[in-house]
């Protein structure tokens, strides 16, 4: 147990009597609310950390990189007790990580691992390879369903390259589909692959759109698109508003196969009205917990529950995780899966 929180401690104690007590000072940054999925991080967390006991201090920094590097500085300086960052770009943020360090507080990543520092103590996340893997298997179950045995023509969309993540979720789609590329049963219309082709810088919905447009044009007016491989939903609904904008789902033009993540509101919508084929559900609320859990016990000089000393290697060192289980979701199990663990009610949704 550190001194500091020594100190923090006996401060709290003597004033427990006047109902000021707090276990202590929780900086969480988020990187924007321009996506309901943070949002929601965000909420959760101060409703759990301040159930715990625990101050927070939340500050979103709408993807902006300076921005969120200020406002780390800033908890630094006003004496937080533990970081719980959800980096914009995890490769800048070790100088802010060597002073957080320096004043002896700990550092814990959520849900995009921070890369190129020592100073990350633990990582609270999904078990991302397994997310692509679950939408590359939808996506191939939907294109099944709807189109026959194939040959498939689909298209390649990853996430943003300076999330960490967005490489996971790729990989994890390719381990499925790779083979089906190699026999013949999916054909990449435009060859494009990789996540230094196919990556989408800041999971910009507006710039995936813009790619759907063009790919579009250049490599299918002779032929149908059947599926988007889509690793998120705020990026599915520009693909989906490009694939409507030529014609597709209407008159005699199926809906292609279009796959998501988080769960989002519209695209919880889209999928219901037959556009958006599915989703994957990532529990806030369960991710917020085991973050709660992990500032609980290293402030009280324990160890996290840890599920995942692997995986995670951050390019300094491996970073001690806990992974928690993504939930494939489409049409046939939306009710079950999102409105009766309570995340949405069905007048939300409907």
């Amino acid at each position: 147990m550190k001194f500091k929180y020594l100190v923090a401690t006996a401060a709290a104690a003597i004033t427990l009597a006047g109902g000021a007590f707090a276990d202590g000072l929780v900086g969480i940054a988020m990187p924007t609310k321009s996506s309901s999925r943070w949002i929601s991080d965000g909420n959760s967390m101060v409703e759990q950390f301040q159930a715990a006991g625990y101050e927070t201090d939340l500050q979103y920094a709408e993807d902006d990189i300076p921005n969120q590097l200020a406002q780390i500085e800033n908890m630094i300086t006003k004496g937080v007790d533990v970081l719980v960052i959800a980096a914009i770009d995890g490769t800048t943020l070790s100088n802010a990580l060597e002073n957080a360090a320096a004043s002896g507080i700990h550092v814990i990543a959520y849900d995009r691992l921070i890369r190129d520092s020592e100073n990350v103590d633990y990582y609270a996340t999904f078990d991302n390879f397994k997310v692509g893997v679950q939408q590359a298997s939808s996506l191939v179950s939907g294109l099944e369903e709807r189109f026959g045995e194939g040959p498939y023509n689909v298209e390649l969309f990853g996430g943003s390259p300076d999330d960490n993540n967005a490489y996971f979720f790729y990989n994890g789609a390719m381990s499925v589909l790779q083979p089906l590329i190699d026999d013949g049963t999916v054909n990449i219309g435009s060859g494009q692959m990789g996540m230094d082709t196919v990556g989408t810088l800041r999971w910009d919905g507006a710039v995936a759109q813009s790619r759907m447009d063009n790919l579009l044009s250049a490599y299918y007016t002779d032929q149908d698109v059947h599926g988007v491989l889509s690793p998120y939903d705020g990026l599915s609904i520009g693909i989906l508003s490009s694939l409507k904008g030529v014609g597709y789902g209407s008159g005699d033009m199926e809906m292609p196969i279009v796959t998501g993540q988080d769960a989002e509101l519209p695209s919880v919508k889209s999928i219901l009205a037959g556009e958006q084929y599915s989703t994957v559900f990532k529990d806030t609320r369960e991710l917020a917990r085991v973050t709660v859990g992990m500032v609980e016990a290293v402030l009280e000089g324990g160890e996290p529950e840890i599920n995942d000393t692997e995986t995670y290697d951050n390019g300094k060192k491996v970073v001690p995780s806990y992974l928690l289980e993504p939930v494939s979701v489409d049409a046939s199990n939306w009710e079950e899966i999102l409105v009766g663990s309570g995340y949405y009610t069905a007048d939300q949704v409907e």
